[in-house]
């Protein structure tokens, strides 16, 4: 059964800053993200503690933000510069905001939380509505990678530190693409579970997505950095323009 689209973002939110913050290359995504947008405005799906919108904010960059998670929003309204960028509280799937933008934003795998192909078309769908005329969707994913998977599952860890340990275990579907997951922090005062689902799609399905929603592949990069997409690239930052 799917997960409320909150919940994620509720349990994690205490945390997760400091589980990504030192992962994630937010200098370079925000680098080209300001490059691309301008002075904006731009609208980010899956806002949540403003990891990015935070920094492009002091760069005079206008972000609005879509959200489905209280606990998310209130680390962003905690943050110095956070207080003040409008966020819509809902599912991103159907956008539900008004006017258009000639950014729209989806980073850090976040399209994949929508768990059917059917809610990821209709964001692409909605997305292209509230696009202006040459505006740009951007979505930064991962690649699938099914060989990671024995007997469809796998355990990594992902952090190890004096005082505690995080791991991931994770089960695959490959027929409906699922991957259903728990982050587990085990610490001096106990185990915390951080339940993940997500519904992955290829890079050449989320452009069928995007054909079917009207808008073109214009460039697809390895990273923010740029680097070119190749065979080995773990993931990759597509930008989709509406005619």
């Amino acid at each position: 059964m799917d997960q409320d689209p909150a919940t994620y973002g509720e349990r994690i939110a205490g945390i997760y800053d400091e589980v990504w913050g030192g992962i994630l290359d937010t200098d370079a995504a925000v680098d080209c993200i300001a490059e691309l947008a301008g002075s904006g405005p731009i609208l980010e799906l899956g806002i949540g503690t403003g990891r990015l919108a935070i920094p492009l904010t002091r760069r005079g960059v206008d972000v609005h933000g879509i959200d489905a998670s209280e606990a998310m929003v209130a680390r962003l309204r905690e943050k110095p510069g956070g207080e003040g960028i409008p966020v819509t509280m809902a599912n991103f799937r159907d956008v539900p905001v008004d006017g258009t933008y000639p950014l729209i934003l989806v980073a850090f795998n976040t399209i994949f939380a929508l768990t059917t192909q059917e809610d990821q078309v209709r964001c692409f769908e909605a997305v292209a509505a509230r696009l202006s005329p040459g505006g740009m969707f951007v979505v930064e994913a991962f690649v699938p990678d099914p060989a990671r998977f024995v007997e469809h599952q796998t355990t990594r860890t992902m952090r190890v530190e004096d005082d505690r340990v995080m791991l991931q275990a994770s089960r695959h579907d490959p027929v409906g693409q699922r991957v259903d997951s728990q982050h587990i922090l085990v610490a001096e005062e106990g185990i915390r579970l951080y339940p993940v689902q997500l519904r992955y799609s290829w890079p050449a399905e989320l452009d069928l997505m995007a054909r079917l929603a009207g808008l073109i592949l214009r460039d697809r990069w390895g990273g923010w950095d740029r680097r070119p997409f190749d065979s080995e690239s773990t993931g990759h930052v597509s930008v989709y323009i509406r005619p």
